[in-house]
């Protein structure tokens, strides 16, 4: 890998320009009075850049939507275009996706930061990833939970326009995230991203959340980012997919993006787990989840009769809008966390340099003591079981 200090400072800087020159903000309102939106990216300004990004790719940067593609569920709920930023020429296809939850915006910052480099960076890296790699790039999967800075998104009666109600007149909200399972898509978004999806067919894919503020378990250390895969390695589900294909590689690709932030500094690094000390750390085993239907190959209305499939990993940036300001303090650090990380793991696809890496170094990432697994199939599965 070739990771110096002087590279770091490079990207930096660039990201640092990116941030001041291409993606200004607009000013919006605060969010119940404790947190402050005014330096968060809006689908409209989601917009602007990725129109400015493609003028100024010289044609290496395709922007589309679904519907421009003529799929026929093609925008959100509330009738919001699905943007979609394809880069790069080569064999194999990686799939990112930023803010499936409202309310976690870094990655759609780091996402078009990303596209910024990939554009105009003309280091040896950049050109590998552009040469070995398609990349389906997302950054903003849930438009509608972004301009309501919500988790979830709120299902429309598409006749009338209006919020449609549950029985106790209260507006139905879906957590994007938990609607690609056989018996969910209640989204109008889950069906056109799932049509799409089956039809790139995908090698990999990475997912980009926000989790709450936290610490380390060994040393007290504040959490910059926590590493995860949706289906826990060694758990009820992963090793039987692929005869434990997806456990080996799912492993090494996050380890792969540890070593290579830790070499950069300035991150404290985990991996992602549920829990507490009173009832007991867990790792995720949640079938639902979107990345975790994308490895199972998940067949909906016969849209993948190949039960086509491939690894996914997802990264989990410590403070949100939820958090109020404070979550915002590490703010730039954290989307260029996100950037670098998003980064690293392309290039170590694009050269194979993931395949290096030994899957058991998974349990070198500092966690705290795995009791049992979260699952939205069985409840809490004991370790053992």
């Amino acid at each position: 890998m070739k990771k110096t200090f002087i590279s770091f400072l490079i990207i930096c800087m660039a990201i640092t320009t990116v941030s001041s020159a291409v993606f200004a903000k607009q000013q919006h309102p605060s969010t119940e009075g404790n947190t402050n939106l005014s330096s968060i990216l809006t689908y409209d300004d989601m917009i602007r850049d990725l129109t400015s990004l493609e003028r100024r790719s010289n044609g290496a940067l395709e922007v589309f939507t679904l519907s421009d593609l003529d799929y026929e569920y093609s925008k959100s709920e509330q009738g919001r275009e699905l943007y979609v930023a394809k880069i790069g020429e080569g064999p194999k296809k990686v799939w990112v996706q930023s803010r499936i939850h409202g309310d976690e915006p870094y990655g759609t910052e780091a996402s078009l930061q990303l596209l910024q480099m990939l554009i105009s960076n003309q280091s040896s890296d950049y050109k590998t990833m552009l040469e070995e790699l398609t990349m389906y790039i997302i950054p903003m999967y849930n438009p509608d939970g972004s301009e309501m800075n919500t988790r979830t998104t709120m299902l429309i009666d598409q006749e009338t326009g209006e919020p449609r109600r549950n029985n106790n007149g209260n507006p139905i909200t879906i957590d994007l995230n938990r609607d690609w399972a056989m018996d969910q898509f209640n989204a109008v978004e889950s069906k056109a991203w799932y049509s799409y999806w089956s039809d790139v067919q995908p090698d990999y894919a990475l997912d980009i959340h926000h989790q709450g503020l936290k610490t380390s378990y060994d040393t007290g250390e504040a959490i910059t980012m926590s590493l995860g895969i949706s289906l826990a390695p060694g758990g009820p589900t992963l090793p039987s997919i692929k005869d434990g294909l997806y456990e080996d590689v799912t492993r090494q690709m996050n380890v792969y993006v540890y070593d290579a932030l830790n070499k950069y500094g300035h991150t404290t690094i985990d991996r992602y787990t549920t829990g507490n000390d009173r009832v007991g750390y867990r790792e995720i085993d949640i079938k639902g989840g979107v990345v975790s239907a994308m490895m199972l190959g998940l067949n909906y209305e016969n849209l993948n009769s190949d039960e086509h499939s491939h690894p996914a990993i997802f990264f989990e940036t410590s403070g949100n809008t939820r958090d109020g300001n404070l979550g915002q303090r590490a703010r730039g650090h954290n989307i260029r966390q996100n950037t670098l990380g998003i980064k690293e793991l392309l290039y170590g696809l694009a050269s194979n340099e993931v395949y290096d890496v030994d899957p058991n170094r998974w349990n070198e990432i500092p966690s705290p003591p795995i009791s049992a697994y979260q699952t939205d199939y069985a409840g809490i599965v004991p370790v053992g079981y």
